[in-house]
């Protein structure tokens, strides 16, 4: 969407918006079993938007019984991959189509600024659906090296019923990392959206059936972690649960599956990563300005978010300058406005977490240099403004909690080893940062730094094609990439005897 548009005409278009908000199983759109819903809040004021069915137990159980029936009769699992990317493409194509009205969905679920969602989040999810489309008949089986008297057949098949559970920061672009390649391996599948975001997941699945995805393929139950959450995780005929939140909730389905039938789970889940400038750094300026835009980007809900500044002892003063130029000039706005930078936290609760964590911040000790307040209280909106803390020890608990908000921690360090030692002290290693001109030290500190991903004199770049997930309790299993297609498949060695 073009910042060249007002916000008036953003909001008349979001005006004119319709709302799915039922489930979508076997095909259909249907209220809960229950007939329950629940209140779909717009962050930006407060308000409700519209209601959401409130999928629980039955309505698990319904989503799961259309895709195992649909997965056994072979219509999507056994259909020729050409023609399953073929489908995809057209699936991918129609999110892009859909641009402008997906992302006003988002922007009015979530609080995300408009450029953002309209600009990043549903180009790069019709990007990622597409991406796996056109991998679908690139891969290859194998055969092992026997002797001549067998032949041992390597297949990938696909694991079956897929859960995959997503979270609200980036509601469409995460679900379309687990989409695309769980329907490109011939999976079925159930989403269950944050309950705090389910506007696009539930509109994508009528997409997805005029694309041509069999009944049942595709299904999408809304409703509460505790609840729909909870019934997938410990359904006994679902096959595989891919999940991303936190690490607090990864930890229920790991518990979830061994308690039920040990299905497959797949976890992305907190960071606290280290965004590490040392003194020689290509040029200072640019690494203070990734490092503000590495926490306030998305207001901070970002789980790489670049939470902690660790930046050389010489050069923290000047660095630290530039990060609180940049936050000065972003002041929160309505996320409607092209314009705006900055949007709205999620909901009245995480906007009351991080002001938690500002509170405890400042009775640990570390010094506010920026910020630390909510604003824009007249609108009933959930508003944070940019907020930086100096003089952090890695010990206090704004520095080694995941906060997923727009709260930046300053540490300082002497050398290297010193800045690799704080990277690694924390419970997370989903994603860290190194900027320096020095080669050997780039790769020396990258290779020593625990996490998943590790930029060099950048941050928060990647593509499709490139991996993402993490080390330790930030979770295990990848999304993106031709290894995200691993997770939603199973080897399977055919042993052919042929004799002598």
């Amino acid at each position: 969407m073009s910042a060249a548009l007002s916000i008036d005409t953003v909001k008349e278009q979001a005006s004119r918006l319709t709302f799915r908000n039922q489930a979508f199983i076997n095909g259909k759109y249907v209220p809960a079993a229950s007939g329950k819903t629940f209140d779909c809040i717009n962050p930006a004021t407060g308000k409700a938007i519209t209601q959401i069915a409130e999928g629980d137990k039955e309505d698990v159980d319904r989503a799961v019984k259309a895709a195992r029936a649909v997965f056994e009769k072979g219509s999507w699992s056994r259909m020729a991959p050409t023609q399953r990317k073929k489908v995809l493409m057209r699936f991918a194509s129609l999110i892009e189509k859909h641009t402008t009205e997906l992302a006003l969905l988002e922007t009015l679920d979530m609080g995300k600024p408009i450029r953002d969602s309209s600009r990043i989040d549903v180009p790069l999810a019709a990007q990622a659906i597409g991406w796996y489309a056109e991998a679908i008949d690139k891969l290859y089986d194998e055969i092992a090296p026997t002797g001549p008297e067998a032949v041992s057949l390597i297949r990938r098949e696909p694991v079956g019923v897929v859960a995959a559970v997503v979270p609200w920061n980036f509601p469409l672009l995460m679900a379309s990392w687990k989409i695309g390649p769980a329907l490109a391996t011939g999976n079925s599948m159930i989403v269950k959206p944050a309950e705090q975001s389910p506007l696009t997941a539930i509109r994508i699945a009528e997409l997805a059936a005029e694309a041509g995805i069999p009944e049942g393929v595709f299904n999408v139950v809304p409703g509460f972690g505790e609840t729909a959450g909870q019934a997938l995780g410990r359904h006994m005929d679902v096959d595989c649960v891919t999940f991303t939140g936190s690490t607090e909730v990864g930890k229920f389905f790991l518990r979830y599956a061994g308690e039920s039938n040990m299905k497959q789970v797949s976890l992305e889940c907190g960071g606290k990563s280290p965004n590490i400038i040392m003194a020689d750094a290509p040029d200072l300026d640019a690494a203070a300005t990734a490092a503000a835009w590495g926490i306030f980007f998305n207001q901070g809900e970002v789980c790489n978010a670049g939470s902690r500044l660790v930046v050389e002892e010489s050069v923290k003063d000047r660095v630290l300058e530039k990060v609180m130029a940049v936050g000065k000039k972003l002041i929160p706005g309505d996320p409607l406005d092209p314009k705006t930078g900055l949007g709205a936290m999620v909901d009245k609760t995480q906007m009351e977490r991080v002001l938690g964590y500002i509170e405890a911040g400042k009775k640990e000790g570390a010094r506010l240099a920026l910020g630390g307040s909510r604003v824009k209280t007249e609108t009933g909106g959930y508003y944070i403004e940019p907020t930086v803390f100096d003089k952090v020890d890695n010990r206090m608990k704004i520095a080694q909690e995941e906060i997923f908000g727009p709260v930046l921690s300053t540490i300082t360090f002497k050398d290297a080893d010193e800045a690799v030692k704080i990277g690694n002290d924390t419970i997370y290693g989903l994603a860290a940062a190194i900027w320096t001109k020095d080669i050997t030290k780039a790769f020396k500190v990258s290779q020593a730094l625990r996490a998943g991903v590790v930029w060099v004199n950048c941050f928060d770049n990647g593509h499709i094609s490139s991996p993402f997930g993490g080390f330790k309790q930030s979770g295990f299993g990848r999304d993106k990439s031709l290894h995200a297609m691993e997770k939603y498949s199973q080897l399977k060695a055919t042993w052919i005897h042929i004799g002598a």
